[in-house]
């Protein structure tokens, strides 16, 4: 009986162009090679900013609005933004808020969870766990160097209308802005940053996970063997899966806004943590209070996993083509 082959182990190969779209740059016959990290940090930039500037603003304001007015139904909150500007209400936060988030937390999803998600495999993960481990590293990653400020500027602008309602006029972004680091300098203007680290590993640890067990399920239901290569709709159908799946953390959210909400309640404690503002949510709204705004964020965790884990997949394969290098990691 002939002896068993041990298994070849997983090595970590120089990441190619067209895994990050940094393939050479040529010009009048010189050639530029862009830098492995700068080219992913560029590939999850761009995703990211087509994700926002498309579908992923509008239903993050409904988002935010349904679970700051937690009073309000889905129809409900659409008539509130609507009558803050028409569709220009549905883009509030935008710019530049949502376009500097997007632009730096992109970049940094894509290259720390691929690192985590690689060493995770190295360690004997399956993809499934691999995945998990990705997303949860990289979204504690993107909410710590990134997305602390924007997120809580985004919000303030989203939920600084009941000011206005009062018969305020509110600041201007910038005036807010510098109104929060004034009083309350760096820690005002990242408020609520933990709870959005919470989120964001919850979030991504689950999109990625889940999109990576999707495609496991596809792959056995159309009879192809482990690690082949989906189509693009199969990709893009595990990533609407996963990110659909990814939304259980709601209360989370709910708990983000809160922390991070221009409304002026007495009821509320002041110097609220995730602890307090759970509790004043429950004492408030009851258990149905933790999950407003569910439904947009499906379909803002839909649209957002399609963006950065079937369609950042399905580019680096377009490239792999274009260019003649193998793909040597997927994210």
């Amino acid at each position: 009986m002939s002896a068993m082959t041990a298994p070849t182990p997983l090595e970590k190969k120089p990441v190619k162009f067209s895994n990050l779209l940094r393939r050479a740059l040529r010009k009048n016959g010189s050639e530029t090679i862009l830098a492995d990290r700068k080219c992913l940090n560029i590939v999850g930039a761009s995703l990211n900013m087509f994700e926002v500037t498309t579908l992923g603003q509008p239903l993050e304001v409904v988002k935010t609005t349904m679970a700051a007015n937690r009073g309000d139904s889905f129809a409900g909150a659409l008539s509130r933004v609507w009558g803050r500007g028409g569709v220009l209400g549905f883009y509030q936060g935008l710019i530049p808020w949502a376009w500097i988030e997007a632009s730096t937390k992109g970049a940094v999803l894509l290259f720390v969870a691929s690192e985590a998600e690689f060493y995770a495999k190295r360690a004997g993960a399956s993809d499934f766990v691999g995945g998990i481990s990705g997303g949860i590293v990289g979204g504690v990653a993107q909410a710590y160097a990134t997305m602390g400020f924007c997120t809580c500027m985004k919000t303030v602008e989203i939920t600084q209308h009941k000011i206005a309602a009062s018969g305020v006029k509110p600041p201007s972004t910038w005036a807010t802005f510098m109104g929060i680091y004034r009083k309350e300098g760096i820690r005002g203007i990242n408020k609520g940053v933990n709870a959005v680290a919470i989120r964001q590993m919850t979030n991504w640890g689950s999109r990625f996970g889940l999109s990576r067990l999707a495609e496991q399920g596809i792959r056995n239901l159309t009879g192809k063997e482990e690690g082949a290569r989906l189509s693009a709709p199969e990709k893009i159908l595990a990533s609407a899966l996963g990110g659909g799946l990814s939304a259980w953390n709601q209360p989370i959210e709910v708990i983000r806004v809160e922390m991070q909400s221009k409304t002026v309640d007495p009821n509320r404690p002041k110097n609220l943590t995730v602890g307090k503002t759970l509790k004043y949510i429950y004492q408030s709204n009851g258990l149905k209070g933790l999950y407003r705004g569910v439904t947009p964020r499906i379909g803002l965790g839909v649209w957002q996993t399609v963006c950065m884990v079937g369609l950042g997949d399905i580019a680096k394969e377009a490239v792999e083509k274009i260019t003649g290098d193998k793909v040597t990691a997927k994210h």
